[in-house]
């Protein structure tokens, strides 16, 4: 009985014992996990501070893709045929040219072919006014080639201007004065470009097959004019020159009033066609007007100077004239201009040898990469055909 007396207290003892040791534990337990979670979170916070301020990320609302992504892909996936023949031929085994005259000869003729189409295309708009191409391609429309307007308006002189057609641009402006119609200072401008852009002649039509024979001819003879040394003047273009008292001058007297485009415009035309002596009166007639010209008008007159002058040595007076007024006006000068001057020194002897090395130190000074003409103008004026230079 007294074992039993004293095994039961010793029971409640270590029941309790046993129940004071779990919760010690889990004390424990939850104590270790809340100490690892504040290390982890001191660890965190040092490395955010370590790596900086956090950059926000910003989710596009909407991917834009390019309107040929799909077709640069499938095209990336397909790789040209090195063995088959050129894309501009067709590909039929008879029709694949085998030797360098055959590939000359199709070519030619597929281009013959482009260009009668062409015309026909322009010269008849009405019979090709369907359009096939969904969505609508502007560039394989007829271009319209006729004027659409009809009246007496300065609408109708600006459609003419636009389409190039010479006289009868110059029909309308001349109605329009006897109307007594007043037109606006911009169109005349236009009109005057037009006149002196073409010396007073209705342009020749690219697609037109007489003239691209016509230029096949001016071709052959401005090759035969440089294998003999000459220069091919600027009056030589389709065999135009300037004439006296022509629309061009006529329309320019008859402006009530004048800016600095249209002495410009006449000044360009004049050098174009031949007539150096009135581009620099009408030079000087823009600078008693106190007016400035362009860098164009500079570079035709320093291109027409030794035009002028029999000595080399007034020729090269008269293009340091020029530039000196282009510093004075405040114009900046371009590559052309140097190449300009470069082609005048062509026509000063000895002289040009000298300039020339100067001109190109200009040239470098103003940070201009030379083209392939000023290499050309210093080729000619250092070396001329027919003689030996050692």
């Amino acid at each position: 009985l007294l074992r039993i007396k004293m095994a039961a207290p010793c029971a409640q003892v270590g029941v309790r014992l046993h129940c004071s040791g779990r919760v010690i534990l889990n004390k424990l337990e939850t104590w270790r996990q809340l100490r690892s979670f504040s290390r982890s979170l001191l660890s965190r916070q040092t490395a955010t501070e370590n790596a900086g301020p956090v950059q926000e990320i910003v989710i596009p609302k909407k991917k834009t893709w390019d309107k040929l992504a799909v077709l640069q892909a499938l095209a990336s996936t397909v790789n040209r045929d090195p063995t088959a023949a050129h894309y501009m031929f067709q590909d039929d085994p008879y029709l694949t040219p085998r030797t360098s005259p055959e590939f000359k000869l199709y070519s030619l003729s597929q281009e013959s072919g482009r260009n009668a189409a062409k015309y026909i295309v322009n010269t008849y708009p009405r019979f090709f006014q369907k359009d096939f191409a969904e969505p609508h391609i502007p560039c394989l429309m007829p271009t319209s080639v006729e004027p659409q307007i009809g009246e007496l308006s300065e609408a109708a002189l600006r459609e003419r201007v636009q389409l190039r057609r010479v006289k009868a641009a110059v029909d309308v402006y001349d109605q329009l004065l006897q109307a007594g119609t007043a037109v606006s200072l911009e169109t005349t401008n236009s009109l005057l470009d037009l006149i002196c852009l073409y010396g007073d002649k209705d342009p020749v039509r690219e697609d037109d097959p007489e003239a691209m024979e016509a230029g096949d001819v001016e071709e052959t003879q401005d090759d035969t004019r440089r294998r003999k040394g000459r220069l091919r003047k600027a009056s030589d273009v389709l065999g135009v020159v300037w004439r006296e008292n022509n629309n061009a001058e006529r329309i320019f007297n008859l402006m009530p009033e004048r800016n600095e485009q249209s002495y410009c415009a006449l000044i360009k035309g004049m050098v174009k066609y031949g007539a150096y002596t009135k581009a620099f009166n009408v030079y000087t007639d823009l600078l008693n007007n106190r007016m400035t010209a362009d860098v164009c008008t500079f570079n035709a007159l320093i291109a027409a100077a030794p035009e002028l002058k029999e000595k080399y040595q007034d020729k090269w007076a008269l293009i340091t004239d020029l530039l000196k007024h282009m510093s004075e006006q405040k114009v900046q000068p371009n590559l052309l201009t140097f190449n300009a001057v470069l082609k005048a020194l062509r026509k000063c002897g000895p002289l040009g040898r000298v300039q020339s090395l100067l001109t190109l130190g200009e040239i470098k000074a103003l940070a201009i990469e030379p083209s392939l003409a000023t290499y050309d103008h210093l080729i000619g004026i250092f070396y001329k055909a027919g003689k030996k230079n050692c």
